[in-house]
Protein backbone atom coordinates (compact mmCIF):
# COMPACT_ATOMS: atom_id res chain seq x y z
CA UNK A 1 0.00 0.00 0.00
CA UNK A 2 1.60 3.30 -1.11
CA UNK A 3 1.51 6.63 0.69
CA UNK A 4 -1.60 7.85 -1.18
CA UNK A 5 -3.53 4.66 -0.40
CA UNK A 6 -2.61 4.93 3.27
CA UNK A 7 -3.70 8.57 3.38
CA UNK A 8 -6.98 7.77 1.66
CA UNK A 9 -7.74 4.87 3.97
CA UNK A 10 -6.82 6.89 7.06
CA UNK A 11 -9.01 9.77 5.94
CA UNK A 12 -11.94 7.46 5.23
CA UNK A 13 -11.74 5.76 8.61
CA UNK A 14 -11.52 9.04 10.48
CA UNK A 15 -14.25 10.69 8.44
CA UNK A 16 -16.69 7.88 9.04
CA UNK A 17 -15.59 7.14 12.58
CA UNK A 18 -16.00 10.61 14.01
CA UNK A 19 -19.08 11.36 11.95
CA UNK A 20 -18.00 14.76 10.70
CA UNK A 21 -18.74 14.35 7.01
CA UNK A 22 -21.86 16.47 7.04
CA UNK A 23 -23.08 19.39 5.02
CA UNK A 24 -22.60 21.55 8.08
CA UNK A 25 -18.92 20.61 8.13
CA UNK A 26 -18.56 21.82 4.56
CA UNK A 27 -19.98 25.28 5.08
CA UNK A 28 -21.73 25.77 8.39
CA UNK A 29 -19.17 28.42 9.29
CA UNK A 30 -21.09 30.81 7.04
CA UNK A 31 -23.96 30.71 9.51
CA UNK A 32 -26.42 30.40 6.65
CA UNK A 33 -24.97 28.39 3.77
CA UNK A 34 -25.99 24.95 4.97
CA UNK A 35 -27.61 24.80 8.37
CA UNK A 36 -27.86 22.17 11.08
CA UNK A 37 -31.02 21.53 13.05
CA UNK A 38 -29.57 22.95 16.24
CA UNK A 39 -29.55 26.55 14.98
CA UNK A 40 -31.63 29.07 16.92
CA UNK A 41 -34.02 31.66 15.55
CA UNK A 42 -35.81 29.60 12.92
CA UNK A 43 -39.50 30.03 12.24
CA UNK A 44 -42.43 27.85 11.45
CA UNK A 45 -43.37 27.64 7.80
CA UNK A 46 -44.60 30.90 6.27
CA UNK A 47 -48.32 30.30 6.03
CA UNK A 48 -49.09 32.94 3.43
CA UNK A 49 -46.08 32.42 1.23
CA UNK A 50 -46.53 30.32 -1.91
CA UNK A 51 -44.90 26.92 -1.85
CA UNK A 52 -41.90 26.57 -4.12
CA UNK A 53 -42.66 22.92 -4.78
CA UNK A 54 -45.64 23.62 -6.99
CA UNK A 55 -45.27 21.59 -10.15
CA UNK A 56 -45.00 23.05 -13.64
CA UNK A 57 -48.47 21.91 -14.66
CA UNK A 58 -51.90 21.08 -13.22
CA UNK A 59 -52.36 17.80 -11.40
CA UNK A 60 -55.46 16.08 -10.08
CA UNK A 61 -55.93 16.50 -6.34
CA UNK A 62 -56.21 13.38 -4.19
CA UNK A 63 -59.25 12.91 -2.02
CA UNK A 64 -59.01 14.12 1.61
CA UNK A 65 -58.91 10.53 2.88
CA UNK A 66 -56.09 9.66 0.50
CA UNK A 67 -54.16 12.77 1.49
CA UNK A 68 -54.40 11.77 5.16
CA UNK A 69 -52.74 8.42 4.50
CA UNK A 70 -50.13 9.40 1.92
CA UNK A 71 -46.48 9.22 2.96
CA UNK A 72 -43.38 10.44 1.14
CA UNK A 73 -42.87 6.87 -0.09
CA UNK A 74 -46.42 6.44 -1.39
CA UNK A 75 -46.99 9.94 -2.78
CA UNK A 76 -45.93 10.91 -6.28
CA UNK A 77 -42.19 11.72 -6.23
CA UNK A 78 -40.72 14.93 -7.58
CA UNK A 79 -38.71 14.61 -10.76
CA UNK A 80 -35.96 17.18 -10.44
CA UNK A 81 -35.20 19.60 -13.25
CA UNK A 82 -31.90 18.93 -14.94
CA UNK A 83 -29.33 21.72 -15.08
CA UNK A 84 -28.47 23.10 -18.48
CA UNK A 85 -24.74 23.20 -17.79
CA UNK A 86 -21.78 23.01 -15.43
CA UNK A 87 -19.32 25.65 -14.34
CA UNK A 88 -16.31 24.99 -12.13
CA UNK A 89 -17.83 21.81 -10.73
CA UNK A 90 -21.26 23.29 -9.99
CA UNK A 91 -24.48 22.70 -11.91
CA UNK A 92 -26.11 25.82 -13.38
CA UNK A 93 -29.16 26.69 -15.40
CA UNK A 94 -32.20 25.77 -13.32
CA UNK A 95 -35.73 27.02 -14.05
CA UNK A 96 -37.15 30.03 -12.25
CA UNK A 97 -40.46 28.36 -11.41
CA UNK A 98 -41.78 24.91 -10.51
CA UNK A 99 -39.15 22.68 -8.97
CA UNK A 100 -36.24 24.88 -10.08
CA UNK A 101 -35.06 26.04 -6.63
CA UNK A 102 -35.42 22.60 -5.09
CA UNK A 103 -33.52 21.05 -7.99
CA UNK A 104 -30.70 23.59 -7.65
CA UNK A 105 -30.36 22.97 -3.91
CA UNK A 106 -30.27 19.20 -4.33
CA UNK A 107 -27.72 19.23 -7.14
CA UNK A 108 -25.52 21.68 -5.27
CA UNK A 109 -25.49 19.62 -2.07
CA UNK A 110 -24.80 16.44 -4.04
CA UNK A 111 -21.86 18.11 -5.77
CA UNK A 112 -20.17 20.20 -3.06
CA UNK A 113 -16.67 18.96 -2.37
CA UNK A 114 -16.08 17.85 1.20
CA UNK A 115 -12.26 17.73 1.28
CA UNK A 116 -10.95 19.70 -1.71
CA UNK A 117 -10.65 23.33 -0.58
CA UNK A 118 -9.80 24.67 -4.05
CA UNK A 119 -12.75 22.89 -5.63
CA UNK A 120 -15.24 24.04 -3.01
CA UNK A 121 -14.06 27.64 -3.45
CA UNK A 122 -14.70 27.44 -7.18
CA UNK A 123 -18.08 25.79 -6.66
CA UNK A 124 -19.23 28.29 -4.05
CA UNK A 125 -18.06 31.21 -6.17
CA UNK A 126 -20.41 30.05 -8.93
CA UNK A 127 -23.47 29.43 -6.76
CA UNK A 128 -23.23 32.27 -4.21
CA UNK A 129 -25.28 35.45 -4.61
CA UNK A 130 -23.90 38.97 -4.60
CA UNK A 131 -23.52 40.32 -1.10
CA UNK A 132 -22.93 36.85 0.36
CA UNK A 133 -19.35 36.39 -0.84
CA UNK A 134 -18.05 36.31 2.72
CA UNK A 135 -19.58 32.88 3.11
CA UNK A 136 -17.21 31.53 0.45
CA UNK A 137 -14.08 32.09 2.56
CA UNK A 138 -15.86 30.68 5.59
CA UNK A 139 -16.89 27.60 3.64
CA UNK A 140 -13.32 27.06 2.46
CA UNK A 141 -12.08 27.49 6.03
CA UNK A 142 -14.49 24.80 7.18
CA UNK A 143 -13.18 22.37 4.57
CA UNK A 144 -9.61 23.09 5.65
CA UNK A 145 -10.55 22.58 9.28
CA UNK A 146 -12.15 19.26 8.38
CA UNK A 147 -9.01 18.21 6.49
CA UNK A 148 -6.93 18.86 9.58
CA UNK A 149 -9.37 16.90 11.72
CA UNK A 150 -8.85 13.82 9.57
CA UNK A 151 -5.07 14.14 9.48
CA UNK A 152 -4.59 15.83 6.11
CA UNK A 153 -2.69 19.04 5.28
CA UNK A 154 -4.97 22.09 5.55
CA UNK A 155 -5.04 22.64 1.79
CA UNK A 156 -5.19 20.11 -1.01
CA UNK A 157 -7.33 17.76 -3.00
CA UNK A 158 -9.19 14.64 -1.96
CA UNK A 159 -6.68 11.83 -1.29
CA UNK A 160 -6.15 9.56 -4.28
CA UNK A 161 -8.55 6.64 -4.25
CA UNK A 162 -10.99 8.15 -1.76
CA UNK A 163 -14.50 8.81 -3.06
CA UNK A 164 -17.06 10.72 -1.00
CA UNK A 165 -20.61 10.63 -2.31
CA UNK A 166 -23.59 12.67 -1.12
CA UNK A 167 -27.12 11.65 -2.08
CA UNK A 168 -30.25 13.66 -1.35
CA UNK A 169 -33.35 11.46 -1.33
CA UNK A 170 -36.04 13.88 -0.09
CA UNK A 171 -36.61 17.61 0.12
CA UNK A 172 -39.14 20.35 0.73
CA UNK A 173 -39.10 24.00 -0.30
CA UNK A 174 -41.06 27.08 0.72
CA UNK A 175 -40.96 30.60 -0.63
CA UNK A 176 -39.90 33.30 1.81
CA UNK A 177 -41.45 36.18 -0.12
CA UNK A 178 -44.59 36.81 -2.17
CA UNK A 179 -43.15 36.35 -5.66
CA UNK A 180 -41.21 33.17 -4.83
CA UNK A 181 -37.82 34.65 -5.73
CA UNK A 182 -36.35 33.66 -2.34
CA UNK A 183 -36.78 30.07 -1.23
CA UNK A 184 -35.73 27.98 1.77
CA UNK A 185 -34.98 24.37 0.81
CA UNK A 186 -34.53 21.57 3.31
CA UNK A 187 -32.92 18.29 2.27
CA UNK A 188 -32.60 14.80 3.73
CA UNK A 189 -29.44 13.05 2.61
CA UNK A 190 -26.85 10.36 3.21
CA UNK A 191 -23.10 10.38 2.64
CA UNK A 192 -20.64 7.56 2.04
CA UNK A 193 -16.85 7.40 1.85
CA UNK A 194 -15.35 4.50 -0.08
CA UNK A 195 -12.09 3.25 -1.57
CA UNK A 196 -11.85 1.57 -5.00
CA UNK A 197 -10.74 -1.71 -3.42
CA UNK A 198 -12.46 -1.20 -0.10
CA UNK A 199 -15.97 -2.24 -1.07
CA UNK A 200 -19.09 -0.45 0.12
CA UNK A 201 -18.99 1.87 3.10
CA UNK A 202 -20.03 -0.12 6.17
CA UNK A 203 -20.65 3.03 8.23
CA UNK A 204 -22.33 5.58 5.95
CA UNK A 205 -23.87 8.71 7.37
CA UNK A 206 -27.64 8.46 7.16
CA UNK A 207 -30.66 10.58 8.07
CA UNK A 208 -28.81 13.87 7.73
CA UNK A 209 -30.59 17.22 7.26
CA UNK A 210 -29.31 20.41 5.70
CA UNK A 211 -30.97 23.55 4.41
CA UNK A 212 -30.13 26.50 2.22
CA UNK A 213 -31.70 29.83 1.30
CA UNK A 214 -31.69 30.53 -2.44
CA UNK A 215 -32.41 33.74 -4.32
CA UNK A 216 -33.17 34.13 -8.02
CA UNK A 217 -30.31 36.23 -9.42
CA UNK A 218 -28.92 36.70 -12.93
CA UNK A 219 -31.08 33.94 -14.34
CA UNK A 220 -30.26 31.22 -11.82
CA UNK A 221 -30.70 30.19 -8.18
CA UNK A 222 -27.90 31.37 -5.89
CA UNK A 223 -27.14 30.86 -2.20
CA UNK A 224 -27.81 33.93 -0.08
CA UNK A 225 -26.76 34.64 3.49
CA UNK A 226 -28.63 37.95 3.65
CA UNK A 227 -29.79 38.20 7.30
CA UNK A 228 -33.19 39.48 6.14
CA UNK A 229 -33.92 36.15 4.47
CA UNK A 230 -31.96 33.89 6.82
CA UNK A 231 -34.16 35.13 9.68
CA UNK A 232 -37.21 33.76 7.85
CA UNK A 233 -35.94 30.20 7.59
CA UNK A 234 -38.46 27.63 8.77
CA UNK A 235 -38.19 24.49 10.86
CA UNK A 236 -39.47 21.32 9.17
CA UNK A 237 -40.95 18.27 10.85
CA UNK A 238 -38.57 15.30 11.08
CA UNK A 239 -38.36 13.29 7.88
CA UNK A 240 -39.79 9.78 7.90
CA UNK A 241 -40.48 8.24 4.47
CA UNK A 242 -43.34 6.17 5.88
CA UNK A 243 -45.02 8.92 7.90
CA UNK A 244 -48.20 10.75 6.83
CA UNK A 245 -47.05 13.60 9.08
CA UNK A 246 -43.90 14.02 7.00
CA UNK A 247 -45.97 14.12 3.82
CA UNK A 248 -48.34 16.72 5.24
CA UNK A 249 -45.35 18.79 6.34
CA UNK A 250 -44.16 19.00 2.73
CA UNK A 251 -41.45 16.35 2.46
CA UNK A 252 -41.21 14.86 -1.04
CA UNK A 253 -39.09 12.03 -2.40
CA UNK A 254 -36.86 13.40 -5.15
CA UNK A 255 -35.66 11.50 -8.20
CA UNK A 256 -33.18 12.35 -10.93
CA UNK A 257 -34.20 11.36 -14.46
Amino acid sequence: MDRHDRAARRARLRLVGIGVVTAAAVAAGSGALLHGLDDDGKNTKPGAAPTATTGPGPESSPSPSATNTLTPNTAKPIHLDKPTGQKDGASVGFPRHGYGPMSAAVYHLDELSVLDDDMVRRQLTVITARGSEGSIDKGVSEVRRLREQVGLPPSGGTPAGLTISTYVDAAQAWALNDDGSVVNVWMHYSRTATLPKGGPDDSPLKNQLADVVLIWEDGDWKITTDPKWVAKRFTPAPYNPDSPTSHKDGWKVVVRD
